[in-house]
């Protein structure tokens, strides 16, 4: 005849290690996906060569010293007290790490590795090798449109680089 084997009691000190175990598994899988989702934020969209036009707005609602985000085309339009403006990809030139725009220091900050960069682009602060890219900027009866299919890589920011209004295409 087979004995039934009766199972034991848990014991207290038996419960809590695996209590911890899985705790620290679980805390690892969100880490894990936490950077993982966070790299792949910044990615790079696929790229024809081929223009992609998108309509922003008007002139008037961009005013000078402002940064709005452009979700449709992940980039930020920068209308520069100056008069110009630039629009600017959101991918951190270090790793593609998404970056915001900190409205209280008037900066773009890097999320993930803390480079830093100015309303233009211009690298502050490294790991960032070089200034944000642009995508190039047209100005049509009072409409901004941005060209999305072509991003211009540079290595810092020149006045040049600026798209003005009275430049009517």
């Amino acid at each position: 005849m087979a004995m039934v084997k009766t199972p034991q009691p848990t014991s207290r000190r038996g419960f809590l290690t695996r209590l911890w175990i899985g705790l620290g598994v679980v805390a690892f899988l969100q880490i894990l996906a936490t950077t993982v989702l966070s790299l792949l934020s910044g990615r790079k969209r696929s790229q024809t060569g081929q223009d992609q036009i998108i309509e922003v707005g008007k002139l008037s609602d961009f005013p000078p010293g402002s940064v709005t985000f452009i979700a449709l085309g992940h980039l930020y339009l920068c209308h520069l007290d100056t008069g110009g403006f630039l629009a600017i990809s959101r991918k951190c030139t270090h790793l593609g790490c998404a970056i915001p725009w900190v409205t209280e220091r008037k900066q773009f900050e890097c999320p993930c590795h803390a480079s830093v960069f100015d309303i233009t682009g211009k690298v502050l602060k490294s790991p960032a090798p070089r200034a944000l890219d642009l995508y190039p900027i047209s100005f049509k009866r009072n409409q901004v449109t941005i060209n999305i299919g072509k991003s211009i890589k540079r290595s810092t920011f020149k006045t040049e680089q600026l798209a003005h209004p009275q430049e009517l295409s």
